[in-house]
């Protein structure tokens, strides 16, 4: 490939195309889609700005860019889709919102790979392209909002265990992000999670089984806490 010379203000505008289109789908347009040549364009101009002599500062400038522009989209589009939604209205806003956030992601990700080939492994402090989407959003909207996300699931699942119908799905889809987005550096949102749900359960029950003690016999205490222990496995298996 001939190299071509860009200059910064020309690159930087071209890249600022593919941010905002691949921002609609963080605005709730998931089938947003690039065609073979605007991918080619993008991909082309961050290569081009990368090997041309003398663009080492163009490269982290880059750099920053793809940074900023998933910083930008949560400060003005994710977080006021969020914070103001509580209970089973979250999660389902939360679980919209992270598969989206994903679909930008992957989209910018392929536009800015030759950062991933090139720069980033020349600096290790670094975070790859996919780590800066993840830690993103892990610091900027997971860490901020995580007590609500346990908050509302542990209201659903509550209320599944008081008898009313719930969104089994939407539980499965929100506990599968508490594994999703769980950090490297041994942080495990998922296990957490489990911690605060296991201690609630045991208080729960430990209500539940002294009015129990109090009202009936032993066999019918014992057929309890059996139907009891084989509803908490279906639950565990389902969620």
């Amino acid at each position: 490939m001939i190299l071509k010379y860009i200059p910064l203000d020309e690159g930087m505008m071209i890249m600022d195309e593919a941010i905002v289109k691949a921002k609609k789908i963080i605005e709730g347009y998931p089938e947003t889609k690039f065609s073979g040549e605007e991918y080619q364009r993008f991909y082309r101009c961050v290569y081009f700005m990368c090997t041309y002599h003398g663009s080492n500062e163009k490269t982290m400038q880059l750099y920053e860019k793809f940074r900023n522009s998933f910083e930008e989209s949560i400060f003005s589009m994710v977080l006021p889709s969020l914070i103001n939604k509580q209970g089973e209205n979250l999660l389902r806003e939360f679980v919209v919102i992270w598969s989206n956030y994903k679909l930008m992601a992957r989209w910018l990700c392929r536009f800015f790979e030759y950062l991933d080939r090139f720069f980033i492994p020349q600096h290790i402090e670094l975070e790859s392209l996919n780590g800066i989407s993840f830690s993103c959003f892990r610091e900027m909207v997971f860490k901020k909002l995580y007590c609500r996300f346990i908050e509302a699931a542990l209201t659903l699942i509550n209320q599944e265990r008081e008898g009313l119908q719930i969104d089994l799905e939407l539980l499965k889809n929100v506990l599968d992000i508490f594994v999703e987005i769980s950090d490297y550096r041994g942080v495990n949102y998922y296990e957490d999670f489990e911690h605060i749900l296991l201690t609630e359960i045991s208080g729960y029950y430990s209500r539940v089984a002294s009015e129990w003690l109090l009202h009936d016999s032993s066999a019918e205490y014992v057929q309890k806490v059996f139907w009891c222990l084989n509803r908490e496995k279906q639950r565990a298996h389902q969620y």
